[in-house]
């Protein structure tokens, strides 16, 4: 079922299809009303993307196409980085937890990256990873647990904190389809080759930004109760059937060996938030061995990732 599509989008589902930008998924949801099609954009990428956003969507339901809404797993920077762009374009209301409210309205920044998590070059890099909230005013809507959007019944809302305050997932139970934002992925992310290319490996959220371990698990074993079909995930590509099933339940069972860094500033001491922001962040505790490694594995990293970005940046204006 993971079926290429031009021009460069995949179908997840029956009625659901994804887009890499990079190192992050976006997805689209075709709505059947009636003979017309209408479709929700989930997650908005990273910055810069908008165009190929808008290439993707037109491809599917037409030119001059916009979405009924876009809805928010959560609020960080590689799932928000093109939703400015997106909504000079489109006049359509966003959805997100109310948790993830303060980072969407200019109210609160993120806890900082942790680059002692270990794994490779991206959590190396976490520290340079942006923090700050965009603001985009009245258009946020409210989107709670266990909700289900009028205009898309099908599916619900599902909290699943953890990897940030007001992290939602979203399932279809028509067909058991599962869109798991960051509360886990399939691919191993602290790495820049795995996130890269995907290679695919059940993991826990990605460990540089997810400050609340405790919550995280309980989202995983939260997930795994729906018994989803299908999974599409933030990083990495989609898993179904047998192998999501034993993957799922792998995690499940050694969340704390696979899932939870060794060590880590947010490792049993989680940062603390409410509907107003972050109210309390660990200080950072530099293990010594880990001091010389991250700050020139940070270096290299940095130009690594500036040379990726650039690539992709210039394969967007000649497309």
């Amino acid at each position: 079922m993971f079926t290429r599509h031009k021009p460069e989008y995949y179908q997840v589902a029956q009625g659901v299809w994804g887009l890499k930008i990079l190192f992050v998924n976006v997805f689209m949801i075709s709505l059947r009303n009636g003979s017309q099609t209408e479709w929700v954009l989930v997650d908005a990428g990273l910055k810069g993307s908008a165009g190929r956003i808008i290439k993707m969507a037109e491809s599917l339901f037409g030119k001059r196409t916009q979405p009924k809404a876009i809805i928010l797993t959560h609020g960080h920077f590689d799932h928000v980085g093109a939703l400015e762009d997106l909504l000079e374009v489109w006049d359509v209301p966003v959805y997100a937890h109310p948790l993830e409210a303060p980072y969407l309205t200019g109210r609160s920044s993120y806890p900082p990256g942790d680059p002692t998590v270990g794994g490779g070059m991206m959590s190396l890099m976490a520290w340079t990873y942006p923090t700050k909230p965009i603001n985009i005013g009245s258009r946020l809507k409210t989107l709670h647990d266990g909700e289900r959007i009028e205009f898309m019944p099908e599916w619900r809302a599902i909290h699943t904190p953890g990897h940030s305050p007001g992290h939602i997932s979203l399932f279809r139970e028509l067909n058991a389809t599962l869109i798991a934002g960051d509360a886990f992925i399939t691919t191993k992310n602290e790495s820049a080759f795995c996130a890269l290319t995907f290679l695919k490996q059940i993991s826990g959220p990605p460990k540089y930004f997810t400050t609340d371990w405790d919550l995280a698990e309980n989202s995983v074993r939260k997930l795994a109760a729906l018994r989803p079909r299908i999974a599409a995930t933030g990083h990495g590509k989609p898993m179904m059937g047998k192998e999501l099933r034993n993957a799922i339940s792998y995690l499940v069972a050694n969340f704390k060996e696979v899932g939870v860094p060794s060590g880590g500033r947010y490792v049993g001491h989680p940062a603390i938030a409410d509907e107003r922001g972050v109210e309390y962040v660990p200080p950072f505790r530099m293990r010594p061995k880990f001091a010389a490694t991250i700050f020139l594995g940070a270096a290299v990293a940095s130009f690594l990732l500036v040379k990726s970005l650039s690539s992709g940046n210039q394969q967007q204006v000649s497309s």
